[in-house]
């Protein structure tokens, strides 16, 4: 029972309303108690006090189980946010019917609590109730917004049993609103058509549907049918327009939204808000900011939403001056910025990283006392987390309180964009600790930070805990996964996962590029016929990803099939393509190729030289390197550690001596330092060529301690000219470099026996058994 203690307002309320009661003869008849009852539940509730002051009078009159009373108790609870109380009062009723259950459910659905909704109904089918037709929107809605897409198809199942389809299009409607928010839209379509009576409410859910999950085209045909065969109950209502408009900014279709707008002024639907706020955004998007401008003008009564809605559209463009221009004619109109505004503005300011903006705009906010709600903390924390402040995000998060779970989950996302991964862990362990719910994108960052860390058993048990909690169902959050598994090199669980969860085209990508990262370039090709088999378009990442595979297996054939389905299917021949095009034929050996595609080129970034320059060398063919080095250095593009790196391993194999010494030096020219890379390449060119003393003179200036690896390389030189002496002095510093290299001390053994020098070459091979170095058994491909 709920703890009501009647106050002395109480006391005086109890006494009148009894006084009015008693005074009626007909008080002790229960029908018109329950009737005034009723009328006081329906008419006299105007704050949580005279609430609870009304239950304990129904409690004390014998009235608490009557389960009209307490159905609109429940929902009177849940329209002050006290959906706790109104289950409380739920528990309390021994028999319950389907509208008790109704009421409990909308009430925690009306509060934004799809989980405890469904949990609800999951007890009333225990229960053995059936669920109506008012309980099924509801409950289909909170998969939506889950994205239960599996639950969902559940209760589609139920309902085609129940036959409820027949007769109401409101649950067929929230049905075809699941799937497509779910980003299943071909069943969102099939469901549709088996929709007998369709209403404005089930064309909106399917026209809304296919713009939000990326198929506006479709978005607008659905629109443009809807409007030529529908009755009047199928009439485009302004939800329906606003999709409409959304669809054609997104494909910057300016003709098709300028005929919905004749037909908006046509049905005199531009009086609305929202639609004149669509107008607004669709004529931006569209690159016309004048006819978003001309619309806003029309607009008699200008109030906050079309303000806000121009300010947008400029913000959008990046067009600052009008933006502040417009925001402070806003506020000379007299009409000042709320929360949503604020946070629109501090939200374009984090896209387009306009640093110096955002912060003086924050400024503006404190100086002039505007408000400061949750949704602007947010939108400032989310903000500074995407210029890389972490102090300030900090310190907008210390003042966060628990309940504000977005908050938490924007930070755990800020420290994986700032880089700081064990942050990002250690606060997503807080979170669970203290019982805050985390969302999509926290889960997809702390999942990548513990791919980042290796951590991979941390990973596994952020993954029980989302099978627990029935959030493994996000596309993004499997990606993820997949991600993780497949670079920890557990292909079996990628591969389970990516065949149980809805795919997008980035699943496919992501277990492709896993597949590539461990080694099975073979898979990684299968994976992606059988991606084109399915009539899955594949995108720019797909094909780069694809084509590393067929120049790592140096397959001609494979990389051709996939050059001439990119022509086929006339793909866009963008820059990463053309430069896993110009890798893959280098290669395969296909130098004349890689020339060909990089002098078709209009556009070449640092990238596509260094792959062009690294195939030449790869060849030896140095001076082909070196002419491509000179046409880089006249291009917008600079050279860089990777570019000097390949221009001088080319050099080294064509034993170019005065031209390597030539690029070494003018690395300094670049602002590049060289590395231990750089070095063993130089180490290499002048060792080939039998500038022994000159190589060991140049391992011994160098400003950072030479490796192995550049020892080695001077080490291999000695042998190749066989300067005995020399060579064992450079082995044994490439011994201290790296003592667990077996090679080194074969080397310098077989050395000191060429020599004659017996005792020496034992006492090398009883040191390397003392160390416990092993040679390494030979090996033969035949």
């Amino acid at each position: 029972m709920l703890g009501l203690r009647p106050t002395q307002s109480f006391k005086r309320f109890s006494s009148l309303l009894q006084q009015r009661l008693y005074c009626s003869p007909t008080w002790y008849h229960q029908p018109n108690d329950f009737n005034y009852l009723n009328h006081l539940l329906s008419s006299r509730i105007s704050s949580l006090q005279t609430l609870l002051q009304s239950h304990a009078f129904i409690i004390t009159n014998g009235y608490s189980r009557n389960i009209f009373i307490a159905s609109k108790l429940i929902s009177l609870y849940a329209s002050f946010h006290k959906s706790s109380c109104s289950t409380q009062l739920f528990d309390e009723i021994p028999q319950k019917d389907i509208f008790l259950w109704n009421s409990i459910i909308k009430a925690h659905f009306s509060n934004g609590e799809y989980s405890r909704a469904l949990d609800c109904y999951q007890w009333m089918r225990a229960s053995e109730a059936l669920p109506n037709h008012f309980t099924l929107p509801m409950i289909v809605a909170s998969c939506a917004e889950l994205e239960l897409v599996n639950c969902g198809r559940s209760i589609h199942g139920l309902v085609s049993k129940l036959g409820i389809f027949s007769d109401n299009s409101a649950v067929g409607s929230s049905f075809v609103y699941m799937y497509s928010k779910c980003g299943v839209l071909e069943e969102a379509h099939g469901l549709f058509d088996e929709i007998l009576f369709r209403d404005v409410v089930a064309w909106t859910a399917l026209v809304i549907g296919c713009v939000q999950n990326g198929e506006s085209k479709m978005g607008l045909e659905c629109l443009r049918e809807m409007n030529r065969i529908g009755g009047d109950g199928e009439r485009p209502n302004f939800r329906t327009l606003e999709g409409g408009f959304q669809a054609c900014g997104n494909l910057g279709d300016l003709l098709a939204g300028r005929c919905l707008h004749g037909l908006v002024v046509k049905t005199g639907m531009d009086y609305s808000q929202v639609v004149q706020s669509s107008l607004l955004s669709m004529y931006s998007k569209c690159g016309n900011p004048e006819e978003a401008h001309r619309s806003f003008c029309e607009v008699v009564k200008k109030d906050l939403i079309s303000w806000t809605a121009m300010i947008s559209a400029y913000l959008r463009m990046e067009r600052a001056t009008e933006c502040f221009g417009m925001f402070w004619e806003m506020l000379v109109s007299g009409i000042y910025p709320d929360g949503i505004f604020i946070s629109c503005m501090l939200s374009s300011f984090s896209n387009s990283m306009r640093v110096f903006e955002g912060k003086a705009f924050h400024g503006l906010i404190i100086r002039r006392g505007y408000i400061l709600d949750q949704l602007v903390q947010n939108a400032l924390l989310s903000m500074y987390c995407k210029f890389g402040f972490l102090k300030l995000a900090e310190k907008l998060f210390s003042r966060v309180n628990e309940q504000n779970f977005e908050a938490w989950n924007l930070m755990v996302s800020g420290y994986r964009k700032m880089g700081l991964i064990t942050k990002c862990i250690e606060l997503f362990r807080e979170m669970q600790y203290l019982g805050i719910e985390s969302d999509s994108n926290s889960l997809v960052s702390v999942i990548s930070s513990c791919s980042q860390l290796g951590v991979t058993h941390l990973a596994q048990s952020i993954h029980c805990y989302m099978i627990k909690n029935l959030m493994d169902e996000n596309v993004s959050v499997n990606n993820s996964l997949i991600d993780m598994y497949g670079k920890s090199g557990n292909l079996i669980i990628a591969r389970r996962i990516f065949c149980r969860v809805p795919r997008d085209i980035v699943t496919w990508n992501t277990l492709i590029s896993s597949y590539n990262h461990c080694g099975d370039f073979v898979e990684a090709l299968s994976l992606y016929d059988k991606m084109v088999l399915e009539d899955l378009k594949p995108n720019s990442a797909t094909l780069v990803t694809v084509l590393s595979a067929c120049s790592h297996l140096a397959s001609l054939e494979e990389g051709e099939k996939v050059h001439n389905y990119i022509n086929k299917e006339k793909l866009e021949f963008n820059l990463s393509i053309a430069t896993a095009l110009i890798d893959m034929y280098a290669k395969c050996g296909q130098l004349d190729k890689s020339r060909e595609i990089f002098n078709s080129m209009h556009e070449r970034d640092v990238i596509t030289w260094n792959v062009i320059i690294s195939g030449y060398g790869m060849y030896g063919d140095a001076r082909s390197a070196i002419e491509i080095f000179q046409q880089m250095e006249q291009s917008s593009s600079k050279p860089n550690g990777l570019t000097f790196l390949a221009v001088l391993s080319a050099c080294a194999h064509a034993g170019l001596v005065k031209e390597g010494k030539y690029l070494f030096a003018k690395m300094q020219e670049y602002s590049v330092t060289p590395n231990l890379k750089h070095y063993a390449c130089m180490v290499d060119l002048l060792g080939r060529s039998g500038n022994l003393q000159e190589a060991e003179a140049l391992v011994l200036s160098m400003p950072i301690s030479p490796d192995g690896g550049v020892w080695g390389t001077l080490l291999s030189s000695c042998k190749i000219h066989n300067e005995i002496e020399m060579g064992i002095r450079i082995a044994k510093h490439a011994i201290t470099s790296d003592m667990e290299n077996d090679g080194y001390y074969v080397m310098i053994s077989n050395m000191y026996s060429s020599v004659g020098k017996w005792e020496e070459a034992e006492k090398t091979r009883g040191i390397m058994k003392e160390r416990g170095v092993r040679k390494r058994t030979g090996w033969s491909a035949v």
